[in-house]
């Protein structure tokens, strides 16, 4: 009986045993073929090869309807691992005219999962990238000899003209970065890297299409599948307007050349940015094709920075233009009315410190003061702003007050052009004196912010977005470079107007001086016939010779374009500021350069800066 009873338990346990191991294996196949997709992926490379279809990117226009960037057929050589046999390398080599050591390592960078995620011997692996046509012909006629090997057709980038290349921007090979980021690439892929073809990516690429092929047992194509019922068609990417004028943008490379500077112009009642010069640049045809890598390092390497758009990622004292500010600020904390007077014989002189300013009458009010550029009178002010106890109750809190106006006017932090990269500049506050003055400061020991000096600094598209605000009366509208987005309704962050602490009245007696310096002031080489300029020079200390800078904007009453232009080390604003800024104001008004401006134009252009360390 008790063997009989072990003998009917063992039956159990066997048959138990069993019915475990098929559920195990049950789970197995399930969790294969439903839960994951790896073994429906494994099992469809065999029968399909899906075939990707790139579609063409989205192009860009000027303001004008002119055509800047557009593209151009190119074409990869894409492999399949498994299906590469019997290969002549030597002949393979010779037919792309590489050397068999890249093709050695090419094979193991392709077959590396770190480097490659996603690798697949069954699935198509880029190879090679932008052959031209021409490249192309000569592999196609030998194609039949290097199975597995296919041509996969794309787009690269052509530019019209040599000129906006940091605002354009370029595009290159996707790095392992990009791919953990956005699963819609994949290695070989191309994705925007600076300028507007970074900023606008996503409504420039478009979206893939597939078409599915299919195979037999021994892996050879055999047609499209369900004669393409199932294939994608790509959608071409988003066609860009951009607010630039490229003629004007033309011109203000011109005037930079042989210069380390900025030029930036705004359309004031749209935000929209007109040109963006950054000296010195390069051709963006550089950026294109295999040779991309080696230009670009090139690039890099160059002392002058060719790569640094300047317009909002220098960031530079603002100098005299800033004075605007802080007279406005003056005027609306009731330091000041629009008659106060302030002395100035010779400068600022306070304590024993001393700020030096250059001939003029004197005492004068706020109109005059703007028009000559009177460094005392704005001086005056802000140390009457700072000390003021009785309106503030401490300096710190005057401090806060005086920096709260500096940010409602764009200064401090990026304004949020449509552009990546863009800097800040420094407006001080009153923790940042704390913190270096051990909590024992006045105005005077900040003096020089009241100038645009000191631990003030600025982009040259946060001093333009200055001369807009001023133009406006009293609110901007963030700058951009993208005026339309093909079906697509722009951020509305860029059409939204964007208010100051100052009331508008206030800014009409900014426009007066800054009109006044135009007819009699320091801007005088700005006085165009008919187009009511208003202007403001800067001149900005640096440890070599002074920084040149302009800001202004025309016609007065119906401004049109705000202009902003900084020549490192040119000297006095009226050496190179104001005459740039000038051109490009009677270029866009005018819609063309008068004979006697475009000598001035030549003569600037020929004009070259020494920066002596600077070696090209």
């Amino acid at each position: 009986m008790k063997r009989d009873y072990n003998l009917e338990k063992r039956k159990y346990v066997l048959g138990g045993a069993v019915v475990l191991v098929v559920l195990v294996y049950l789970i197995r196949l399930f969790t294969l073929q439903i839960m994951s997709e790896d073994y429906k992926k494994n099992a469809d490379s065999n029968a399909f090869l899906n075939k990707t279809q790139y579609p063409s990117r989205g192009v860009m226009y000027d303001r004008n309807g002119k055509l800047l960037v557009y593209n151009q057929p190119a074409y990869d050589v894409t492999m399949v691992m498994r299906e590469v046999v019997d290969l002549d390398t030597l002949d393979f080599c010779r037919t792309l005219g590489i050397t068999p050591d890249y093709f050695v390592r090419r094979i193991r960078e392709i077959k590396d999962k770190k480097a490659n995620p996603g690798y697949s011997s069954y699935t198509h692996q880029v190879f090679m990238t932008q052959l031209s046509a021409e490249e192309c012909g000569v592999f196609q006629e030998k194609l039949f000899k290097f199975p597995g090997f296919y041509i996969q057709r794309r787009t690269i980038r052509q530019y019209n003209y040599n000129s906006a290349a940091h605002v354009l921007g370029d595009i290159a090979e996707v790095s392992k970065k990009d791919i953990e980021a956005d699963d819609y690439y994949v290695r070989g892929d191309f994705i925007g890297k600076q300028g507007v073809e970074r900023a606008y990516e996503k409504q420039l690429r478009g979206e893939k299409g597939v078409e599915i092929l299919l195979r037999d047992a021994r892996g050879r194509i055999q047609g499209r599948y369900m004669d393409g019922a199932l294939d994608k068609t790509p959608i071409p990417g988003k066609n860009l307007t951009l607010g630039i004028d490229i003629e004007l943008q033309q011109l203000a490379e011109r005037l930079l050349e042989g210069k380390i500077g900025s030029v930036v112009a705004i359309e004031p009642s749209t935000g929209e940015i007109l040109c963006m010069a950054s000296a010195p640049t390069f051709d963006p045809r550089l950026m294109v094709g295999r040779q991309r890598g080696k230009n670009h390092f090139e690039l890099a390497r160059d002392s002058w920075k060719p790569l640094l758009n300047r317009t909002i990622m220098g960031q530079f004292p603002p100098g005299s233009t800033f004075k605007t500010t802080q007279g406005l600020t003056f005027l609306e904390e009731g330091i000041i009315t629009a008659n106060t007077p302030y002395p100035c014989y010779g400068g600022f002189v306070h304590s024993g410190l001393r700020v030096g300013c250059h001939a003029h009458p004197a005492p004068i009010p706020l109109v005059p003061a703007i028009a000559t550029s009177c460094n005392s009178y704005f001086c005056w002010g802000l140390y009457h702003m700072i000390g003021a106890k009785k309106k503030y109750g401490s300096v710190q809190k005057a401090m806060s007050t005086w920096r709260d106006y500096m940010v409602s006017m764009g200064f401090g932090y990026p304004l949020g052009v449509d552009l990546p990269g863009e800097k800040r500049g420094m407006i001080p506050n009153d923790k940042y004196y704390d913190k270096n003055y051990n909590g024992s400061w006045n105005g005077l020991t900040i003096i020089s912010i009241a100038i645009g000096q000191g631990e003030v600094t600025a982009t040259p598209l946060q001093i333009a977005n200055l001369g807009a605000t001023i133009a406006n009366r009293g609110y901007f509208i963030t700058p951009h470079v993208v005026k339309e987005v093909e079906d697509e309704a722009l951020d509305s962050l860029y059409s939204t107007k964007r208010y100051t602490k100052v009331s508008a009245e206030h800014y009409e007696t900014v426009v007066q001086g800054m009109r006044a310096a135009v007819t009699g002031g320091t801007c005088r080489a700005a006085n165009l016939p008919g187009l009511d300029v208003c202007g403001k020079t800067g001149t900005a200390q640096n440890k070599g010779k002074d920084h040149s800078a302009f800001m202004g904007f025309a016609p007065m009453n119906d401004p049109k374009i705000a202009v902003a232009v900084y020549v490192e080390n040119g000297g006095w604003g009226a050496t190179y500021g104001v005459p740039i800024g000038a051109l490009i104001m009677e270029k866009y008004l005018n819609g063309e350069l008068s004979p006697q401006s475009e000598v001035k134009a030549n003569d600037i252009q020929m004009r070259r800066i020494d920066y002596g360390v600077h070696e090209r």
